[in-house]
């Protein structure tokens, strides 16, 4: 793999980046999981987009939300790698740099997600805890993580 990312607000995205990503968001949160639901919820234009490239092409994703848009912390959310790119770690480098760019954009503090229960291990691994009860978000059962 040939790995290389970009940062760029929502104001930053080119509209072939823009129309990457949120084909990345269709096919993988609405086609793949079998899952109607609205993904342009008008939090993206106050989001900083991070973009991971295999070459040219567009395999891992993630939007990071300044304190206050989806929870009171700071939050890192829509995470994504390719289904081309499973398995080979897009996922965990996705997140961890996603982790380090909240810390540069927003400050140091503790980071909430909402996690889909299957992937909490995953979350865990990379220092999120569990926090709350599971809850059902558009037929999937999810469950809020803390990064302290």
């Amino acid at each position: 793999m040939n790995l290389s990312h970009t940062i760029k607000s929502f104001q930053e995205l080119s509209i072939h980046e823009l129309y990457d990503l949120l084909r990345l968001r269709a096919e993988v949160f609405i086609v793949e999981q079998n899952c109607p639901y609205l993904d342009l919820d008008n939090k993206d234009q106050k989001c900083d987009h991070l973009l991971v490239y295999d070459s040219q092409r567009l395999v891992g994703y993630c939007r990071l939300l300044p304190a206050g848009v989806s929870f009171d912390e700071i939050s890192i959310g829509r995470v994504i790698s390719a289904p081309s790119h499973r398995g080979t770690g897009v996922g965990k480098i996705v997140m961890e740099l996603g982790i380090r760019y909240c810390k540069e954009l927003f400050g140091a503090g503790p980071i909430r997600i909402g996690a889909q229960v299957y992937a909490k291990p995953f979350y865990e691994a990379l220092g999120f805890v569990e926090e709350g009860e599971e809850y059902l978000e558009d037929d999937i059962p999810h469950v809020e993580m803390v990064r302290p």
